[in-house]
């Protein structure tokens, strides 16, 4: 489909020529801006509703700063799409999240305005000041603007850097794009702070008195300025209290002022990149803001998927069967189920309640389910802390963002060994969303952690099982559970519960040519591996591990005694992973055999569908097919790597 701008954005191909363009052309540049984005995302996909949010800060920023010199870093990234497309990535806009286009997020290695790689949450405060700080050591009259949301300011690091940077006097400005949303609504005492802030009518319009004082002081008069700053400081503390947090950091705050207010945001801006050390401006926007139905719903149009933009039609699969559940709803459907049994059973996410289907608990048991905010440090510890006490919860974080809180589980979970049960949604490739989303490392870096249990389910069933084994009494260890993004492969998912042996595996499949081992989903992709080889006369063996630790060695000494031709397969890094734990059990053993890892290469993955990066990385069931007839040819130089 051929999707053009409008008259002017088709003339800006970088922020040079946006800064041609007069003041009053900036609110046309905003309306094209936004319904390209639009047109752009109901067609090809992509995140949505937070891009339209900050649509008119992206334009003000670009229109004023000196861009990329002075540098943006923007917070995770949904919303950047504005950005991008007025630096230079218009016309391959719309190859956005696609196999081999444009990132979903800002990337350093795609464009010079992208200055630092993102995804995650609450680092750009951080970022921001450390190139405030080189700038200043430098000599050079660099700028550097944070851009966070109100839900990414709930993360311990975002406090970390403010409070560095209240001393660091460092040149640096924090915009706070508050919309009271992240990905769901966010929680927390921040939150009713921030809200504080912005119903303070009485503060807010003094505030603004004082600001105009300061902005018409003749430029030499310091005196005159340190006065009306301590008149200034003097309202903060009579008027409201609402300031305090940042001031107390030292961080100067202004606002809140109307992000969607173009020619206010374009002055503001002009002002503050002539004020001196740290400082916040809270800008206040509305997610979605443009398209009706998104700031209406504005969890639904995070990211929608295709849709139709007239009638806000979203675009499903249609079939004719049954079709299996989300990984993540089984999970959500399930301890639910569990709970009702076991009164110890609590739930917690760190701010993805609707990616974890943890909402579901949330709505059913409120006083037993929690959102905590962007925070998965504390998500891990507050966990740990009611595992003292005898609950048994259930933690969810999605793979790649546990490595956030790996500390605490190796020095609160572990150490003390306590059961919380970890269960690691999105592990593995997970598509779009490309290397800062991929679950790749959870099976490295907690196979080296003593008293983890570690598993991963094959199917729905699977995955049922193991949440029910991991909250029995006999059951007394940190029980990892990891599991995909999107659908298993039982449309009939509701299974009886049946408890597990823990360390144990299964023989799916036996074989004499050679034996194929596979940890969680990646399995499904080995059956259908099988049942292509079968028709070539090629039969293998396939063992379902369960567990990567304790591994099942009984299982090992039969394959081994039994192979001298094994592969693994894994959703997960082979550097360390699962098919290393055979490769340490073989040598320890000493057992002779060629054994061909397949799993997620030790390089960066980068985005695209999850049946191409299967594909690419070697592990569907083709490529392991492939694997298993270059095995048996003595053709083994086949890793993946």
């Amino acid at each position: 489909m051929n999707i053009q701008p409008g008259e002017l954005l088709k003339s800006i191909d970088s922020p040079n020529d946006l800064k041609k363009l007069s003041r009053t052309q900036l609110h046309q540049v905003c309306d094209e801006l936004r319904q390209y984005i639009i047109d752009v995302v109901s067609v090809y996909g992509g995140h949505f509703a937070a891009s339209l949010g900050v649509v008119e800060l992206t334009v003000a920023l670009h229109y004023v700063y000196n861009t990329p010199y002075d540098q943006l870093v923007w917070d995770v990234g949904h919303q950047a799409y504005g950005h991008k497309i007025l630096t230079g990535r218009r016309d391959n806009f719309i190859t956005n999240r696609k196999y081999k286009g444009l990132s979903g997020f800002p990337k350093r290695s795609e464009s010079e305005y992208d200055t630092f790689g993102v995804g995650h949450s609450s680092t750009s405060i951080s970022a921001a000041l450390g190139m405030s700080i080189a700038a200043k050591y430098k000599g050079e009259n660099r700028k550097s603007v944070a851009i966070i949301g109100d839900g990414s300011m709930t993360a311990g690091m975002a406090f970390e850097a403010m409070n560095h940077a209240g001393v660091a006097d460092s040149d640096l400005l924090i915009i706070l794009n508050d919309n009271c949303m992240s990905i769901d609504p966010n929680v927390g005492a921040l939150k009713e702070y921030l809200t504080d802030i912005t119903t303070s009518h009485t503060y807010n319009k003094m505030r603004d008195e004082i600001w105009n004082i300061l902005g018409k002081l003749p430029a030499g008069k310091n005196f005159s300025r340190d006065i009306a700053s301590k008149v200034e400081a003097g309202l903060k503390g009579m008027v409201s209290k609402s300031s305090n947090l940042f001031e107390s950091l030292k961080i100067r705050y202004f606002g809140p002022i109307d992000g969607h207010n173009i020619t206010k945001l374009v002055d503001t801006l002009k002002d503050m990149r002539d004020i001196p050390g740290p400082k916040l401006l809270h800008v206040i926007t509305v997610k979605g803001k443009g398209y009706a139905l998104a700031e209406q719903d504005q969890t639904k149009w995070h990211a929608p998927g295709l849709f139709d933009k007239v009638t806000g039609k979203i675009y499903k699969k249609h079939y004719d069967t049954p079709q299996p559940p989300k990984y993540q709803d089984v999970f959500g459907h399930t301890i639910i189920e569990l709970a009702e049994k076991n009164k110890t059973i609590m739930g917690v996410t760190p701010a993805m309640p609707s990616g974890s289907s943890l909402k579901f608990m949330m709505e059913k048991m409120p006083d037993r389910a929690f959102d905590v905010g962007i925070c998965e440090q504390h998500a891990a510890t507050l966990s740990a802390g009611l595992a003292t006490q005898g609950m048994r919860v259930y933690c969810n974080i999605y793979s790649s963002f546990m490595q956030r809180a790996y500390d605490q589980v190796v020095h609160d979970i572990a150490i003390q060994k306590l059961p919380v049960v970890l269960c690691l949604d999105r592990a593995g490739l997970v598509g779009e969303d490309g290397p800062t989303h991929h679950g790749c490392y959870d099976i490295p870096y907690f196979r080296c952690i003593p008293n983890m249990i570690i598993s991963a389910p094959m199917n729905e069933q699977e995955l049922r099982n193991l949440m029910y084994t991991a909250q029995l009494p006999s059951t007394q260890m940190p029980f990892v559970i990891r599991y995909p993004r999107g659908e298993g492969v039982m449309p009939n998912w509701k299974t009886p519960f049946e408890e597990l042996e823990i360390g144990k595996g299964r023989k799916l499949k036996d074989g004499k040519d050679l034996a194929i081992l596979s940890i969680g989903h990646p399995g499904n992709f080995v059956q259908a591996a099988i049942r292509q080889l079968r028709t070539e006369g090629i039969d293998p063996a396939h063992y379902d591990m369960r567990f990567v630790k304790p591994i099942d060695e009984a299982l090992l000494h039969e394959v081994f005694k039994n192979y001298s031709k094994i592969i693994t397969v894994e959703d997960g890094a082979i550097t360390g992973g699962f098919g290393s734990a055979v490769l340490e059990f073989m040598a320890e053993h000493q057992y002779q055999a060629t054994v061909v890892r397949l799993g997620i290469p030790d390089r960066l993955v980068e985005h695209g569908t999850l049946k191409e990066l299967h594909k690419e990385c070697g592990y569907d069931a083709d490529g392991i097919a492939s694997t298993a007839r270059n095995l048996l040819s003595e053709k083994v130089a086949i890793q993946f790597a």
